[in-house]
């Protein structure tokens, strides 16, 4: 989930264009903004402490400092306007923060957590579902008007049937769900 996470922002951030029309780059850095902020409360609220929990190895230390320059630079961004000054490099700056941020978390954080938390990772990750869907619930409007702005039809369908994919891989591997009652075959 967390690397799904990681490629649906760095996808964003490719498409971000400094020359796009500014409901376009609107669109898009708002679709960072709130991803990157959904992202990072479901690590410090779920993750990072199943990981501390089991490491004496605080790799969590500098990952949370970079959360809280994220956090920074999406404050700005969410106070300024596309046509401001500023605008692209404050996005540019939140993009080189998160690759940064992307590739520790990849390289360090994410293998141990898959060593030392195997047993537990489908609980994670159904924990970490049902929160973001608390999460986003509320802002729902907005994430899809900032969609509408930024990408296609087609993108969207698209995420969407990777996330619903996603979500079903996740319930049955947690056991919480049982495809063996329905057959695949031929029709009436």
């Amino acid at each position: 989930m967390i690397r799904l996470d990681h490629t649906h922002v760095m996808s964003t951030f490719h498409q971000y264009r400094p020359d796009s029309p500014s409901r376009v780059k609107k669109g898009l850095a708002n679709t960072l903004c709130t991803a990157l902020e959904v992202h990072a409360q479901l690590e410090e609220e779920i993750f990072y402490p199943a990981v501390r929990a089991v490491t004496q190895n605080d790799v969590i230390a500098k990952s949370l400092e970079e959360h809280q320059e994220m956090r920074r630079l999406i404050g700005q961004l969410r106070q300024m306007e596309p046509d401001t000054t500023g605008y692209d490099e404050t996005v540019a700056d939140l993009m080189r923060d998160v690759m940064h941020h992307v590739a520790d978390e990849e390289t360090l954080v994410l293998p141990e957590a898959e060593r030392l938390l195997a047993d537990q990772l489908g609980e994670l990750g159904m924990q970490m579902t049902k929160r973001r869907l608390q999460l986003v619930r509320p802002r729902s409007g907005e994430i899809a008007l900032d969609m509408g702005r930024a990408v296609s039809g087609h993108t969207v369908a698209l995420a969407m049937v990777g996330v619903t994919a996603l979500g079903l891989l996740v319930a049955r591997r947690s056991g919480h769900l049982d495809l063996s009652r329905f057959k695949v075959g031929k029709s009436a």
